[in-house]
């Protein structure tokens, strides 16, 4: 069961800074990993996706077992009545009692997306994109599930899409080549998988245990992923595997396996389970206001670690998609006052 125990305002501000790195820290991790601008590339998108699910399944797999663990000390200290205990630990360990198939899969084509997106935008643009992708799925699911939105929740959302709208329209423009619109498509798509994955989330009794198995679950897509990609890598030519900006042949580097165990295991499965307890002590408003930060936390890794620009265009771009999306989250805020 979760734990009730509410949290002091430093292990909140702990929580809370460190999930908000390393969700920033996946971009990071992923633009290394997989940009295109190397000579050659340290792994391939299939193999970064594989090894980033299956860490981050064993890691919160070892998460929750310790939380079984420690779940079943504290039962032993308040009774000794071992066929609760029993029923406690059952309870916790049954895959049909958390996450679903349905999560899993939004799971894995929210990483698959991610993966093959990186390989053609930049850290700060990806985060941009995915994160404003994500905002906007849900907003649209939820209005779909019936939840009106309010004038100032409209003015907000335009407001985001014509920010989406100037960020793309000098790579539509005739031979310019300042953004690649496959990569804006697949991190759009990764967001709104992601924002599914979320709302399917919400009101979980045990977020750790439903995101392990949720993680768990995808291996036999990561399996089935690998299998095709195997196959269609008969097909390529020598001369394409010497350039693959499709990721249709396998390349890994011990640098490249070392960038998606840290991706997967630390960014993915301990940022996640520290995110949610950060969520014990933050509002749904909250938490949302604070994950504005996380495109800018990425640029600035993006910026130290992968040695990129950011151009004024971005600038801009990224200041008008989150002031709209602010001015969403604000609208919601005041609508429950």
């Amino acid at each position: 069961m979760a734990s009730t125990t509410p949290l002091s305002r430093t292990a909140l501000t702990f929580y809370t800074l460190v999930a908000l790195i390393a969700f920033a820290a996946n971009s990071v991790f992923c633009r290394l990993a997989l940009s295109n601008e190397q000579a050659v590339s340290l792994i391939d998108p299939s193999s970064f996706t594989a090894i980033r699910l299956a860490s981050g399944a064993l890691m919160l797999a070892l998460l929750m077992l310790l939380t079984s663990v420690k779940g079943r000390s504290k039962q032993d200290l308040a009774t000794q009545d071992i066929a609760t205990q029993n029923l406690v630990t059952n309870d916790k360990l049954s895959t049909k009692k958390h996450g679903s198939y349905l999560a899993a899969g939004l799971l894995f084509v929210y990483a698959i997306g991610f993966s093959y997106a990186y390989v053609l935008l930049d850290t700060a643009t990806g985060a941009l994109v995915l994160f404003a992708a994500v905002q906007i799925s849900m907003m649209m699911i939820s209005y779909l599930q019936g939840q009106r939105l309010n004038l100032l929740e409209i003015i907000g959302a335009l407001v985001a899409f014509a920010g989406f709208g100037y960020l793309v329209w000098p790579s539509l423009s005739l031979g310019s080549e300042t953004l690649s619109i496959t990569g804006l498509v697949l991190m759009a798509i990764s967001g709104c998988a992601w924002g599914g994955y979320t709302l399917l989330g919400k009101g979980t009794a045990n977020p750790l245990f439903a995101t392990g198995y949720n993680f768990i679950r995808t291996l036999p897509l990561v399996v089935l992923m690998l299998a095709i990609v195997w196959l269609l890598s008969g097909l390529v030519s020598v001369t394409q595997i010497q350039s693959d900006p499709a990721g249709l042949v396998f390349q890994l580097s011990t640098q490249g396996v070392v960038l998606a165990i840290l991706s997967g295991a630390l960014a993915s499965g301990v940022g996640y389970a520290l995110w949610y307890q950060a969520l014990r002590g933050l509002s749904a408003n909250h938490a949302a206001v604070l994950q504005l930060s996380v495109p800018v936390i990425a640029a600035v890794g993006g910026v130290i670690f992968v040695g990129e620009k950011i151009s004024l265009h971005l600038i801009i771009c990224a200041s008008i998609i989150l002031f709209g999306i602010a001015l969403v989250i604000l609208a919601k805020t005041k609508s429950k006052l």
